[in-house]
């Protein structure tokens, strides 16, 4: 995520190994580079390595704080003097934009309390974080979240017997930690998305910057699998935060700008000047070749999907379901796609998610009807218990903010000029939770009793360092919200962090590894309770 292999053979690294493998050869005339996470497997691998070594030099690099203990073990393991030296470069997450990061763990807690592993895990990778952008921040959590606060515990702890680690030049105003619980707003990845990033990975699926594109029809041997990265992709890096119709255009000028260089390529070589110039300008012409295939590719794909699976009549709807209150027309809606052949098991049982999540306690509830819908057109039971497991893990009761409905006059206000003014894209009308949450927070209004700090030091002065975490997966388009709260908000800088970064389908299995199963659909649904607030 950090290097691209032809990069790393720029600086002369020419093997690439994993400590795990079996049957490496011995070379002798090489050095090698170790970079690993101190667990005790990956030390266990250093020790039998470092008794037959292989390389003549190992510099061996830990991606977190290593215990003394296992220095020990390794010193007397290195009997034949061959380590040059051991440091601690703090690594131990995935760095996937300039502003977010990941830790690629699905299915962190069990039920609403952490699976032990992962909090380790999770401890360790926000730490390594911290170290690595060199912040000792004070800690607020989400008071509704058993995870969230218990999270802020062990990063806490860390801390204090790390206190010589995190003994950095303090600012005027300490960094923040905020720590918030996915299940506090269940409907933004549940949403389709329009911005180009969101939309690959919630189409096709970003895997640590790589998209399968094997299953695209008629796709040739070198596009099977297409790197997306920012940092190499000067089109990707402008382009992944505008919505799709900008992206149609934009792709239409690389191609006409593509075009225009062609036949001046192709021209005939008759003088040494020209063959100088052509092998000068080929590799530059050749990676725009390489962009200019993916990108057309990728968009392709895209478009053929969201023709394919009605995805813009689905979306509107979404929409709908997560920024109006209107029940009737949505329940209206929901049910004329649900009759739609074109709209597939995922969307049909993605809608009635939603309407669940927003009515869950409305009078006129309709739920069971819509499941007997989802039902009678063929979706899997598999898809219709999800219904209840989404409800149950981040319904109403479980909620500590209230996602559906404006809190205050100013909040109402703008929703009702929003409404007048009419919106530059029906599509990209919902605002992630985070971004209100992130607004008070700079703003210094972000109430403590809701998020209240860790230890009895609070902040007097807005925060400007953020570092926002949230336990069961972050998503893209909250990406691009803080990607915008940066750009707006000179002077401040947020960082966003996840377990993982989810798309619909990663979503729905970190629902179901966290232990919430969904109730049979036969028996399923009672009457709805009267709205009752928190």
């Amino acid at each position: 995520m950090v290097y691209t292999q032809s990069e790393i053979l720029q600086k002369e690294v020419y093997l690439f190994e994993r400590i795990d493998s079996p049957g490496r050869e011995p070379m002798k005339h090489l050095k090698a580079v170790c970079f690993l996470r101190p667990t005790k497997e990956n030390v266990d691998c250093l020790i039998q390595e470092l008794r037959r070594p292989k390389y003549s030099i190992y510099y061996i690099y830990f991606s977190n704080v290593i215990s003394k203990s296992d220095i020990k073990a390794l010193a007397e393991a290195d009997e034949q003097e061959v380590v040059a030296e051991i440091q601690e470069f703090y690594g131990d997450y995935i760095a996937v934009n300039p502003h977010v990061f990941s830790l690629n763990l699905l299915g962190c807690c069990q039920g609403r309390n952490w699976d032990p592993a992962q909090l380790s895990r999770t401890t360790q990778g926000l730490t390594a974080l911290l170290l690595s952008l060199k912040k000792c921040p004070m800690i607020r959590y989400q008071l509704s979240s058993e995870p969230a606060k218990r999270l802020a515990e062990c990063v806490k702890q860390v801390i204090t017997k790390e206190y010589e680690l995190f003994d950095f030049r303090r600012t005027e105003v300490p960094p923040l930690l905020l720590i918030l619980d996915r299940s506090d707003d269940a409907i933004t990845p549940l949403l389709n998305q329009w911005t180009y990033q969101a939309m690959v990975h919630e189409l096709l699926g970003i895997n640590n910057n790589r998209v399968d594109l094997s299953r695209v029809p008629g796709i040739s041997k070198d596009l099977r699998e297409v790197v997306l990265s920012a940092e190499n992709d000067e089109f990707y890096a402008n382009n992944m935060y505008l919505n799709f119709a900008e992206i149609g255009s934009n792709i239409k000028n690389l191609m006409e700008d593509f075009q225009k260089r062609k036949p001046k390529e192709q021209q005939k070589l008759e003088s040494i000047a020209d063959m100088k110039a052509f092998v000068e300008n080929y590799p530059q012409f050749k990676k725009m070749s390489g962009t200019v295939s993916k990108h057309v590719t990728v968009v392709g794909e895209l478009s053929r999907l969201v023709g394919e699976r009605n995805l813009l009549e689905v979306s509107e709807v979404e929409q709908e379901l997560a920024c109006h209150n209107d029940h009737s027309n949505a329940l209206q809606n929901v049910r004329r796609l649900l009759q739609n052949p074109k709209v597939t098991e995922l969307d049909a049982a993605r809608l009635v998610m939603l309407y669940a999540l927003h009515y869950e306690r409305h009078s006129s509830n309709s739920l069971p009807g819509l499941m007997a819908d989802l039902k009678n057109r063929g979706v899997s039971e598999r898809y219709r218990k999800l219904v209840s497991a989404v409800v149950e893990y981040g319904g109403k009761r479980v909620r500590g903010s209230d996602l559906f409905s404006p809190k205050d006059a100013v909040a109402i206000t703008k929703q009702f000029l929003k409404g007048l003014k009419g919106v530059e894209n029906v599509y990209t009308q919902h605002q992630p939770l985070l971004q209100e949450t992130l607004d008070q927070l700079i703003k210094g209004k972000l109430k403590d009793s809701q998020y209240p700090y860790l230890g009895p030091n609070t902040l007097r002065d807005r925060p400007q360092d953020i570092i926002v975490f949230i336990i069961g997966g972050a998503t893209y388009e909250e990406a691009l919200t803080v990607y915008n709260l940066n750009r707006t908000n000179p002077g401040v800088r947020v960082v966003l962090g996840g377990t993982t970064i989810h798309n619909t389908r990663s979503f729905l299995e970190e629902v179901t590894a966290s232990g919430f199963r969904g109730r049979s659909t036969e028996s399923s649904h009672a009457a709805p309770r009267p709205s009752s607030r928190r």
